[in-house]
């Protein structure tokens, strides 16, 4: 059992390091899409978003400061789900599936994370 909690650790922090990287690599292309959103200050957002998914990606998959992990992504999620994805303003059909997805997608991913803090710290196999 401890080796599938692990995994899962790989799998969702991995996921977050992911976007992460994402963000740093295509900054220009995401301050596009957030100013079009309209998020103040674009660049700084993605900037600031980008490295709250590197520190809480990297405490959920190394066990570390899983607490202020667990926070980031809190606050992310819900920052992001609200802000970025609001489907229920857009017309046209495609681009409102593909924003309902991407909100009830952050919105479990919500749950998953908020989980986290149901296992006892410090979580198997941690750093420290």
């Amino acid at each position: 059992m401890i080796y599938l909690f692990v995994l899962g650790r790989v799998l969702l922090g991995g996921y977050f390091l992911k976007n992460a990287y994402n963000h740093f690599k295509n900054s220009n292309a995401l301050t596009g899409y957030a100013q079009s959103k309209g998020v103040p200050v674009p660049n700084l957002a993605v900037m600031l978003t980008g490295l709250m998914l590197l520190f809480s990606g990297l405490g959920i998959l190394l066990g570390v400061y899983v607490g202020f992990a667990i926070l980031l992504l809190a606050i992310f999620l819900i920052g992001v789900t609200f802000q970025m994805h609001q489907f229920w303003k857009v017309t046209e059909p495609m681009a409102r599936m593909g924003e309902e997805i991407n909100f009830y997608k952050n919105l479990a991913l919500l749950g998953a994370v908020l989980m986290l803090t149901a296992i006892p710290l410090p979580w198997a196999l941690s750093l420290f």
